[in-house]
């Protein structure tokens, strides 16, 4: 017998582009930003369905948040050889990171479908020329970017990235610094915030795509770091502005992602959570071993004990922040993006979608919860301009797992529905 899930989901009205940056606690106040029951009834709409794909349904025998998370790594699809094209990214004093180019399986393209999109400044892209072009007739590039502790390896990330290519897109799998192919040609470890690297990374792969749209899809933490780039300034005189003068991307989608590190790193410390940090841990730890010892020496023996250690001794001070507390503040979205919203500003970021299980076990839908509630309540009430976004709450699916009965096999529901909305996105004017 299958279990099965009533998603709860909303879909904004039109969003403008570009917010300054916000220095405010992604925690402050947000108990009072949620939607009440009554609200959340109000606020359902048919985003899947107007995707072309049924409500999501957990599928036999993964029911129950914890099994959801961990199908993939208890029955990991194999993805056969990974044909991927290494290309290298500079990211400053002698660093690289390592991407993996999947080239489109089937270059029969429908007719229309590789039309100029509209960026958010109304300029349309270029027609595909140079070094790009052996891309052929791909409809756009996209960028799958992995999670904490993953790499352009992990399964979610290879299973997503050949459904992609099986509909005529071409793919970018960046490892992000100290992640699997990266490791070593870069030193260190990447954060929630990394946009020194993620910056030139999505400036390379915009001469890449050659005028084609340039999407991305953040896998977790992978969808963090994607916002926190997409809503980075120019800081004067940046080595790595976005060619052509187009937006970073064109269009975005977050699976999973953490928008309050703090609520994150609480929620993954709950007792429940044990042994899912305990694996996160170990892997973040095989990520540093190589580093000098002047930095591993800050650690205690062995993995450290939380993952909120972790950051505190590595992860703050390799990027500049003067605590662990600042590091999660500054590098959550959620507050600069709810600050432009509740403004008239919009959230800064190209056409986005969220995806977001209600019980994800490490990462709280709350913040999801806290930006979808800011979004209707400003369709509503006209405040917004060009644009759209569009958030989905089930109230199943675990974290980054969404397998339901309907999957082929080699996608999950979540692949496919994020397939619908990049397709939506190249067929049609943003």
């Amino acid at each position: 017998m299958e279990q099965g899930s009533t998603p709860q989901d909303w879909f904004s009205g039109f969003l403008p582009s570009r917010v300054g940056p916000a220095r405010v606690s992604p925690t402050g106040g947000l108990a009072g930003k949620l939607p009440s029951r009554s609200e959340r009834l109000a606020l359902k709409s048919s985003l899947a369905a107007e995707l072309g794909l049924p409500p999501y349904r957990a599928r036999f025998p993964w029911w129950g948040p914890d099994l959801q998370t961990l199908r993939d790594t208890l029955r990991a699809a194999a993805p056969g050889p990974d044909p991927g094209e290494p290309v290298l990214t500079e990211v400053g004093q002698g660093d690289r990171l390592m991407s993996l180019l999947d080239r489109p399986l089937d270059q029969q393209v429908d007719q229309g479908a590789h039309q100029p999109l509209e960026t958010g400044s109304h300029r349309p892209l270029h027609q595909p020329q140079g070094a790009g072009s052996d891309l052929g007739q791909a409809r756009g590039l996209v960028l799958v970017l992995h999670g904490l502790g993953g790499s352009s390896q992990a399964p979610g990330v290879r299973r997503l990235g050949q459904l992609l290519q099986r509909h005529g897109f071409a793919v970018l799998r960046p490892n992000l610094r100290g992640a699997g192919p990266s490791r070593p040609f870069a030193r260190g470890s990447y954060a929630a915030q990394c946009n020194r690297d993620l910056l030139p990374l999505l400036a390379q792969a915009r001469q890449l795509a050659a005028g084609r749209p340039l999407l991305a899809v953040g896998l977790s933490l992978g969808g963090t770091v994607l916002l926190n780039g997409c809503l980075a300034e120019d800081p004067l005189g940046s080595p790595s502005p976005s060619p052509f003068g187009l937006p970073r991307l064109d269009g975005l989608a977050c699976v999973s992602s953490p928008l309050d590190l703090v609520a994150c790193s609480a929620q993954i410390d709950q007792p429940r959570n044990r042994l899912y940090q305990r694996w996160l841990l170990r892997r973040l730890h095989q990520q540093v071993q190589g580093d000098v010892p002047d930095v591993l020496h800050a650690l205690p023996r062995g993995p450290a004990p939380s993952i909120r250690s972790f950051d505190a001794h590595i992860t703050a001070p390799r990027w500049g922040y003067p605590s662990v507390e600042a590091y999660y503040s500054e590098a959550s979205p959620l507050a600069r993006l709810l600050q432009g919203v509740e403004a008239g500003i919009g959230l800064g970021l190209p056409p986005a979608l969220w995806l977001h299980a209600s019980d994800d076990p490490w990462v709280p839908a709350n913040g999801t919860e806290a930006l979808a509630a800011a979004l209707t309540k400003a369709s509503k009430a006209g405040t917004a301009g060009p644009g759209h976004g569009a958030v989905l709450i089930t109230s199943g699916g675990g974290h980054n797992g969404f397998h339901s009965p309907g999957d082929p096999g080699t996608a999950s529901w979540s692949d496919r529905l994020v397939l619908a909305w990049l397709l939506r996105l190249v067929r049609s004017p943003c």
